[in-house]
């Protein structure tokens, strides 16, 4: 055996992990720790402004989360070759990643203002609602291509297990638009601001600041390759026919996600401005805890792979094994966090008195949920650091159309409201936990090499 293959197969270091993790909390939290702000801010506005943030940031998280392999797909790959020695071909994967992201950036910006009004209106319910959300979305489209960068600058620096400078590079964007939000919303002085709009214009500010450090850094990487192992800048049609292979199960895990988001919110829509409202503000800390729970999979991501690139099965194994525990343990304590904050926490982000009577109905499964979250989370970027991305697509699948759609769908003909909306998204994380802990444990999912192909 290799002596890479022998140093994967020791015992795992819990600070191996937290060295990754840590940076990557302030990561996976600034933008929807920016979205919370956002949403405090525009509930000021009062109902029909929020529910149209609402409507509208749903449709403009399919920039993020139906592309999420430009990240994803990227840390798997890259990971692989930084074990295995080949940190300029690690960074080769984020220069692909990266033209990937500026081609897809600007076909969204283009579908997305031809397509806003009459999706806003499916998902609004048409009238007030609607409106908003077009207003607000019509603007954050010109950040599309920016967030397409960030997700690939993410994606090879956590391959390369680099996830500081990401930490500094989103903390500068989102801090300097989480100043700038409340002043372009609410204005100052004689100004009345900008209103809903103010909040989009925001996102793009931090969005343009983020993805030019990114691609700043792309530059030093190249500076700094030895002689004979350089980083070309210029498009290379093999990795990206390489990189759009692995991103096709992703996206199609990512439809799936959308599918039901998407049918919430509408769902949600036709129970009022006070319903979706409230489903915006529950759903928002949903995507906070997520994301917040991801780093310990992001660094399981980062480590998995260069283990599996390095020869080291064993290695990637006790990774899982840890990682599972440490999403347990988050997510545990969450749920008691969430708990004892279901009279006050809700308070901040909005004073509409039938937005606040609505929201405890979705606030317990959500509270409750937690635990469940925190392992599923894990395991998935166990899986996703290991590129079993034909698995994950399968399971998603499956427990959206037997999960989460037949419940959401059912809730509105029965009327349920909120308390079928969230019922849903139980079922459908509990089928996930399932699947993902099968699949951890048969082991199926750790093969080694730089190039591999996964057995079903």
């Amino acid at each position: 055996m290799s002596a890479a293959g022998s140093a994967a197969a020791g015992p795992v270091s819990a600070r191996a992990v937290l060295r990754l993790a840590a940076p990557a909390l302030p990561v996976l939290a600034a933008e929807p720790l920016y979205l919370l702000v956002d949403t405090a801010v525009v509930g000021r506005l009062g109902a029909v402004p929020l529910a149209g943030l609402a409507v509208a940031a749903v449709i403009f998280a399919q920039v993020t989360t139906q592309l999420t392999f430009l990240s994803y797909g990227t840390t798997a790959r890259a990971a692989r070759l930084q074990g295995a020695g080949r940190r300029s071909a690690a960074v080769a994967e984020g220069v692909q990643a990266t033209w990937l992201a500026m081609a897809v950036g600007l076909v969204v910006l283009v579908v997305g203002q031809l397509v806003a009004r009459p999706v806003a209106g499916v998902l609004g319910d048409g009238g007030a609602v609607a409106d908003a959300a077009v207003s607000w979305l019509r603007i954050a489209l010109f950040g599309a291509p920016l967030v397409l960068v960030t997700l690939a600058g993410n994606g090879w620096m956590r391959g390369v297990q680099d996830t500081a400078r990401p930490m500094r590079y989103v903390l500068a964007g989102n801090g300097l638009s989480a100043l700038a939000c409340p002043f372009l919303v609410h204005g100052a002085g004689s100004w009345q601001g900008w209103g809903l709009e103010g909040s989009a214009v925001a996102n793009v500010l931090a969005q343009t600041v983020v993805a030019g450090l990114f691609l700043a850094a792309l530059w030093r990487e190249r500076a700094a390759a030895p002689p004979d192992q350089p980083v070309r800048l210029r498009p290379e049609l093999r990795l990206l026919r390489a990189q759009l292979g692995l991103g096709r199960d992703l996206v199609l895990r990512s439809l799936s996600f959308q599918a039901c988001f998407l049918s919430a919110t509408a769902v949600a829509a036709r129970f009022g401005a006070p319903s979706v409202a409230a489903h915006q503000i529950v759903l928002q800390l949903w995507v906070f805890q997520a994301l917040v729970l991801d780093a310990v999979a992001i660094a399981a991501q980062a480590l998995v792979g260069a283990a599996l690139g390095a020869g080291g099965a064993d290695r990637a194994r006790a990774l899982a094994r840890q990682v599972a525990r440490y999403g347990l343990y988050l997510g545990v304590g969450f749920g008691i966090l969430f708990a004892a904050l279901s009279t006050t926490l809700p308070a901040a982000f909005t004073s509409d008195a039938a937005v606040l009577a609505l929201v405890p109905v979705a606030w317990w499964f959500f509270a409750a949920m937690q635990p469940v979250a925190g392992v599923v989370f894990a395991l998935d970027g166990v899986l996703l650091g290991a590129g079993d991305a034909a698995f994950l697509r399968n399971s998603t699948l499956l427990a959206a159309g037997l999960g989460f759609l037949p419940l959401i769908w059912v809730s509105l003909l029965a009327g349920w409201g909120l308390a079928g909306i969230w019922t849903g998204l139980t079922a459908f994380m509990l089928i996930r936990l399932a699947a993902v802990t099968l699949r951890t444990r048969s082991g199926r999912w750790a093969v080694t090499g730089v190039n591999v192909a996964h057995p079903a």
